[in-house]
């Protein structure tokens, strides 16, 4: 039976400005974000505590328990409502689907083409026989599965031959439900996407793009677009003709690790600024401030994609690690959405990456109300979108290779987080002081 969870109605609301009290928060996770909560000087609340004002929550919890809350204005949470609707795979797909098509309709097929950034992709078993329909046109192409509500590499496969998925079909698992009254379990929801046959390759080797988007709205939309991330590169050469071999085609660090000749001291890892500069070396400036653009459509329209049926709860902000995947024509494809991307550090530059990720996320969603609400830039973060496109102000500033249109991102570009904290901090305060004189 479902708990009731209640949050303390007669303790005082935080109240604007600095010396209150310190904030209190609860923590689902025992990783880089509970080791930045603590070292911000708040008070941690104990697990069956619901008087917080912040929790970084698991998923598990917002299914169980966020609908019986009462929260404060002041209260926030790490997870919109329904966030799985941009986050499990199959609804990604629909709503990226439907999205296109309302772009199609309003402004025709040229512009819809902008959005043609995910893979072919049906749902299984629903769209089974429209699966069929397209294997068929594209004989001899390379297929992927994947269970919609794994991570981390878990039940994924390729495939060439239909035969592959028909037996996977008639497996008993898969068997549908004879009426409503059979006890059998539905079958597992799969999506089936054309692989991407011919990825970039740096060295050889295949690798993927984490890139981390915090939205602190949906209606309004505002997002931010972190300077930061990472490449995850395969352990193994790249090679069609092996396409049962993981260590080649999954880029997953859960999965990389557990390969034979891994190296723990080297990793499988490159920043997004090594990845900028070595493809900026190899095929100039010009490109890569396309593939950036591309990348920013991406983002940008994958969120405006489920704006409209997204719960925009006042209490609710998500930090989200999007999957990109540049093919050999520099074309970026959106892989997937994480709405819990990894916090675990893999190690010391990942972990210098994740707490400053993280400072930066709570410096955002401002439980000390120290933020004036007209910042373009908090540390690593940019302004990317706030109903509209945001741009930027002396953008070649902030950038070893500055971009030459004003978009208001700087992805894979150098990250003075520390010291664009210290000068924002010093002016904020200073506008409070002159604002009180």
């Amino acid at each position: 039976m479902n708990k009731t969870v209640k949050l303390n109605p007669n303790r005082s609301p935080l109240k604007k400005g600095f010396g209150d009290r310190a904030v209190r928060f609860k923590c689902s996770m025992q990783n880089t974000i509970l080791e930045v909560l603590r070292s911000r000087g708040w008070v941690e609340v104990k697990e069956d505590d619901n008087d917080f004002d912040l929790f970084w929550a698991d998923r598990g919890w917002m299914r169980e328990y966020f609908d019986q809350c009462f929260m404060e204005d002041h209260v926030r949470i790490n997870h919109f409502r329904n966030h799985y609707e941009l986050t499990r795979k199959n609804l990604m797909v629909k709503n990226l689907k439907r999205y296109r098509k309302s772009v199609d309709r309003e402004s025709g097929k040229l512009e819809a083409a902008k959005y043609d950034f995910f893979p072919t992709t049906f749902e299984l078993p629903s769209e089974y026989h429209m699966f069929v329909d397209e294997f068929k046109r594209n004989p001899g192409s390379v297929w992927i599965m994947k269970p919609v509500a794994k991570s981390q590499g878990k039940g994924i496969f390729l495939f060439r031959k239909l035969k592959d998925i028909t037996e996977w079909k008639k497996s008993d698992i898969y068997r549908p439900r004879e009426d409503k009254t059979d006890d059998k379990e539905p079958p597992e929801t799969y999506i089936v996407s054309k692989y991407i046959e011919r990825p970039y390759l740096i060295g050889g080797r295949k690798f993927d793009l984490r890139v981390y988007v915090l939205v602190t709205s949906y209606v309004p939309l505002r997002a931010w677009l972190y300077r930061e991330g990472f490449a995850r590169f395969s352990n193994t050469k790249f090679s069609l003709e092996s396409i049962d071999d993981a260590y080649v085609h999954l880029t997953n660090v859960a999965v990389q690790k557990t390969a034979p000749d891994y190296d723990p001291d080297k990793g499988c890892k490159w920043s997004l600024q090594q990845v900028r500069q070595y493809l900026t070396a190899k095929h100039g400036l010009e490109q890569v401030e396309e593939l950036v653009r591309e990348m920013n459509t991406i983002f940008i329209h994958s969120l405006l994609s489920v704006q409209k049926i997204m719960i925009n709860d006042k209490h609710c902000f998500e930090l989200y690690g999007y999957d990109i995947l540049i093919d050999t024509d520099l074309k970026p494809w959106l892989i997937e959405v994480n709405a819990s991307p990894s916090l675990s550090a893999s190690g010391p530059e990942d972990y210098t990456l994740k707490i400053g990720l993280l400072q930066d996320v709570l410096h955002i969603v401002d439980m000390e109300n120290r933020m004036t609400g007209k910042e373009k830039r908090v540390g690593g973060f940019d302004l990317m979108w706030d109903d509209g496109p945001v741009f930027a102000e002396e953008a070649g500033l902030d950038c070893v290779n500055p971009p030459s249109y004003s978009t208001n991102t700087f992805l894979g570009c150098y990250n003075d987080r520390k010291k664009q904290l210290r000068s924002l901090f010093k002016q904020i305060m200073t506008q409070k002081i002159k604002a009180g004189s």
